[in-house]
């Protein structure tokens, strides 16, 4: 629950309406087929990645702002810091 992330500087991120866009900065070009899109809650927790809150803290945030209960928020925080870990986005520390 301590675990600590940080943004990767390989991903360039813009918010387009209720969503976040994620693009990874390459040197090739077919890498551009590589983007990625976060829901509302995908957006509202990599907002709040800043290499300082802990993971417990992602929870509680966003337990906070959804209402949702503390094991469904950590299993969903689990299941996507594990995606953005897998595709390079995020580093733990």
């Amino acid at each position: 629950m301590e675990r600590v992330y940080v943004r990767s500087p390989n991903i360039v991120a813009r918010r387009i309406g209720g969503e976040v866009i994620l693009v990874p900065i390459r040197s090739n070009a077919s890498d551009l087929q590589s983007v990625y899109s976060l829901d509302e809650v995908g957006a509202f927790v990599w907002e709040r990645i800043d290499g300082q809150r802990t993971f417990a803290g992602l929870v509680d945030a966003i337990c906070d702002e959804y209402g949702l209960s503390r094991a469904e928020a950590e299993r969903d925080l689990d299941g996507l810091v594990g995606h953005l870990e897998k595709i390079g986005a995020l580093a733990r520390f």
